[in-house]
């Protein structure tokens, strides 16, 4: 796999760390993010809300069941480059297609392996999350440069899709959902279709006039990458304004979720080192149930919203705001379809139909 020529890990803080290469061999530079899942990693490599950032996982052994396309969230690699302890050269499952670093060399996605992942992960949770970059060779002045002055961009217009497409149930759907794409994960769609949906995907800046000339039911957002603040999303949070207008129901999953409270007056701000994994606790503010949760985000709804009575969920490590509810609309931080993760909140979904099906028979 390729795991025999050095490569550095440069930090913004001045930190490096060497390691080896494994997948593809470069240089770059993005901001270094965290996930503590043990499995999964299929679903967080094509994750697209992972556009603009390197991923390093907590669990030290990673690639041990290969590489299988059906569990893909996208077509494409979301994540800039990858880092795990040790890569396995020898995976076993009867589904494996491929190996990690080879497959991740097709890509073109740069791999590090080899680096003290437990210690990055105790600097970032310390510091924060914060740019780095793999290089080839022992940095220089300009490496650091380079480094600071590096940002994303408008992220979800690069992962968005470009048109509207019409996702057909096995069987005769009851219901449409128009679907804004943020970055969507393939596990959004599913969830909708085996609950007899059919799905309209519309690109993230599609006009609010088009989406109600689809007559839906529904409209889901999806996830997707960056700062849900950034300048780029504003038309996004205008089209959601007047969605919100029309009553009909909306269900916001992560990106989603921080779109649609924006456009309900709520802000957002960073959090120090994000949210990324399959075992974040959250808790019903109704009934005080803990659920086990699977998040991939960087950003929070700001919780002193005087209009905190909406709150449905919040986060049992740092209290921060994990749910909103609208009465007719609402949204959640964590990903209810749960791939990989527990399928705790899967009844989310249940629920929104539910809200659709009560607005299609007034």
């Amino acid at each position: 796999m390729n795991e025999d020529k050095e490569a550095y890990l440069i930090l913004e803080n001045g930190r490096v760390f060497e390691g080896k290469f494994f997948g593809a061999q470069g240089d770059v530079t993005g901001e270094i993010v965290f996930t503590t899942g043990m499995t999964g990693y299929l679903e967080t490599l094509t994750d697209p809300s992972y556009r603009g950032q390197i991923v390093m996982q907590t669990f030290p052994l990673i690639g041990n069941y290969g590489v299988i396309p059906e569990d893909f969230e996208n077509a494409n690699v979301g994540a800039k480059a990858y880092i795990v302890k040790y890569p396995c050269a020898a995976p076993s499952n009867f589904r494996s297609e491929n190996k990690l670093g080879d497959f991740l060399k097709e890509r073109g996605i740069i791999g590090l392996c080899g680096i003290d992942t437990r210690e990055l992960t105790k600097i970032i949770r310390k510091n924060g999350v914060m740019n780095g970059k793999i290089s080839s060779r022992a940095p220089v002045d300009a490496d650091y440069e380079e480094i600071k002055k590096y940002t994303v961009v408008n992220p979800i217009a690069d992962v968005s899709s470009a048109k509207a497409e019409k996702i057909l149930p096995e069987s005769q759907a009851v219901r449409r959902i128009a679907l804004m794409d943020f970055g969507a994960k393939r596990g959004i769609a599913n969830a909708l279709l085996i609950r007899g949906c059919e799905v309209q995907s519309f690109p993230h800046n599609i006009q609010a006039e088009e989406i109600i000339k689809y007559k839906p039911n529904g409209i889901m957002l999806s996830n997707g990458p960056g700062d849900p603040a950034d300048p780029a999303n504003k038309a996004i949070i205008e089209t959601l304004k007047s969605l919100v207008k029309t009553g009909i129901p909306i269900f916001g999953i992560c990106m989603g979720h921080q779109v649609l409270a924006m456009a309900n007056g709520y802000k957002t701000r960073k959090l120090k080192f994000g949210h990324r994994g399959a075992n974040q606790p959250v808790k019903d503010t109704q009934t005080g149930r803990v659920y086990i949760t699977s998040q991939n985000h960087g950003y929070e709804v700001v919780a002193e919203n005087p209009n905190k009575s909406s709150y449905s969920f919040i986060n049992v490590n740092d209290g921060s705001c994990e749910g909103l509810d609208y009465g007719v609309s609402f949204s959640v931080q964590f990903h209810p379809e749960a791939r990989g993760g527990p399928l705790d909140t899967g009844f989310l979904f249940d629920r929104f139909i539910e809200r659709c099906d009560n607005y299609a028979s007034k």
